[in-house]
């Protein structure tokens, strides 16, 4: 961390009244979000507010972002509703229960993971493929909403062609008085955000729709209402463990914490890199894992991160990660003394708070760049969006994961290669693809290979080479190959080199080795692929070896360089 200068006494109490600020304005919107994506997880909406109590308070103890506002999240919400809905021993009595041992598994794999440090583990979920199921997500997430929002029931589902045909289904069953306070909701939220971004302005369509409620008497007229609302805070209770339950639950865990997890160190990272400063993944993990742990055993759901709270949090001021401690002081003001107040809020306004935050989760920008920029990332997002959407959501991720796997093991196997030929008179060597005029010479391939070279590209490299030989216009005389970007060599590779040199030899055809690595020639010498080539032909750049290989060729015999200054 960067030496920080001590601040002035006037300077601490601006940013004690900033960071003041910052929590409370925090809290204003982690309160209604919190009961919202309670309805999304199939709970009752106190459970979010006990899901957004705890963990406030074990971030701001064992994390270090400034920004991050931790508590329930879209996505986690949605996998948990997904999960418990279809799972035939929950029940709406044990329906929480289980949602806490959720919360449970989700941080024992988190502590343990970071405690391993294996936070890199989520690099697993790469952009596109966290891009392809948000937006699906958020499309499912908003489907669910539907009922609530109009006024019908609906079954929960992580399908989103069952969620659509519910819907087309239940049109004659909408109650027109839901619908209006659904849909004032969502004009009130899309304008406050548009013209009062700073301002607590979900906090503002609450308080507006429950006192219109509680005036005209919504709730007597079929629109459905949050109801009586427990009060006090949340009391510690450890879930019933039975290891059938548990077995079944831990896919659906394992794809929370690392969802969750990489929806947290994106943000974190994000405001970390904004603002100048450095954040441990592996700390960050574990205190994921710790905020999960007291969310669970505080009768709430698995949570991570909102971007869009992070960001009302950072705008509003927030300089350090204890003032997750004042919007966690709020929070508990509001389960202590104001829930009463909560009874005649319209289920409608919570489902419109859903819809117009998982609205900025549908990245169709990110289709359009990825377009421009990599194609086949584009294709990769598309297919994680359309398996999320056809599939389900957890199915829809592994297959988004497998592809990304799949994609990379082809890469590495198949890796990017390069003819080489001199540039001009100069000692630069360039792909004869980019640089038409390179020089090249004839009986003579300078290759390079991009990539390590393993046991998974062995049969690609001999087959590279065998066709080189062939298309060559005269007989091979020599191959030079260009290592630079060979950055490691397993025993197998090694072995096939042995092979190779030993074809060559009997054939009469020059093997020589250009910028090798330190770690590749350490394989080489201790396998004796260095020895059986000899020092004279490993060089520390393409120039030297090709001008060694010429001088020889006409008879004037080069050394290579010295076995010290032969790698790089």
């Amino acid at each position: 961390m960067p030496y920080a200068a001590p601040m002035a006494p006037t300077a601490r109490r601006a940013a004690l009244l900033r960071n003041l600020q910052a929590g409370t304005t925090t809290a204003v919107v982690i309160i209604p979000q919190g009961m919202a994506y309670a309805m999304v997880a199939g709970l009752e909406p106190i459970h979010g507010l006990y899901a957004s109590l705890l963990p406030l308070i074990v971030y701001a103890l064992l994390g270090r972002s400034r920004e991050l506002a931790v508590g329930p999240g879209a996505l986690d919400t949605l996998l948990v509703g997904a999960s418990l809905s279809t799972l035939a021993f929950v029940t709406h009595a044990n329906y929480p229960a289980y949602a806490a041992l959720l919360a449970l598994q989700v941080a024992i794999i988190q502590i343990a993971l970071g405690a391993l440090r294996a936070g890199f583990l989520v690099n697993f979920l790469s952009a596109p493929v966290l891009s392809g199921f948000t937006s699906a997500a958020a499309i499912t997430i908003a489907l669910s909403q539907v009922g609530n929002l109009l006024g019908f029931k609906m079954e929960a589902s992580p399908h989103t062609h069952e969620l659509v045909a519910q819907i087309a289904t239940h049109l004659d069953a909408i109650n027109p008085m839901t619908a209006l306070a659904g849909g004032v909701s969502i004009v009130l939220l899309v304008l406050g955000k548009k013209y009062f971004p700073r301002a607590p302005y979900a906090l503002g369509v609450v308080a507006l729709l429950t006192a219109v409620s509680t005036l005209t008497g919504l709730e007597g007229q079929g629109v459905k209402v949050i109801g009586s609302v427990p009060s006090g805070l949340p009391a510690f209770e450890v879930p019933p463990l039975a290891w059938d339950t548990f077995k079944a639950l831990l896919p659906t865990a394992f794809t929370i914490a690392f969802v969750g997890y990489l929806t947290m160190i994106s943000i974190a990272k994000t405001f970390a890199e904004r603002n100048r400063y450095d954040i441990d993944p592996n700390r960050e993990l574990f205190a994921a894992g710790a905020t999960n742990l007291v969310a669970g055993l505080g009768q709430g759901f698995p949570v991570s991160a909102s971007f869009s709270r992070s960001a009302v949090h950072a705008q509003a001021g927030s300089t350090s990660h204890y003032t997750l401690l004042v919007t966690a002081g709020w929070v508990g003001l509001t389960l202590l003394f104001l829930t009463g107040l909560l009874h005649a809020l319209p289920r409608a306004t919570l489902a419109a708070i859903i819809m117009t935050a998982v609205y900025g989760l549908i990245d169709v920008g990110a289709v359009k760049r990825l377009y421009k920029v990599k194609p086949i990332d584009m294709w990769l997002l598309l297919l994680t969006f359309v398996a999320t959407l056809g599939i389900g959501i957890e199915p829809g991720i592994l297959v988004g994961v497998g592809a990304s796997l799949m994609r990379f093991i082809y890469e590495s196997t198949v890796p990017h290669t390069a003819i080489l030929g001199r540039l001009g008179a100069s000692p630069d060597f360039r792909n004869i693809k980019n640089y038409p005029g390179a020089t090249t010479y004839p009986g003579l391939v300078v290759v390079r290979i991009d990539a390590q070279f393993y046991f998974g590209n062995v049969t690609f490299l001999k087959t590279l080479l065998k066709r080189l030989e062939r298309e060559s216009e005269v007989p091979l005389k020599a191959v030079v190959v260009e290592a630079c970007s060979m950055t490691q060599l397993d025993s197998s590779a090694d072995a096939a080199l042995h092979g190779i040199a030993d074809d060559y030899r009997a054939r009469g055809i020059h093997l020589s080795f250009a910028s090798v690595k330190v770690p590749v020639l350490a394989v080489m010498k201790a396998s004796g692929l260095y020895d059986k080539l000899g020092p004279e032909r490993f060089f520390l750049n393409v120039d030297d070896a090709v001008s060694a290989w010429l001088a020889s060729d006409r008879g004037q015999a080069r050394p290579g360089l010295a076995p010290s200054a032969s790698a790089s």
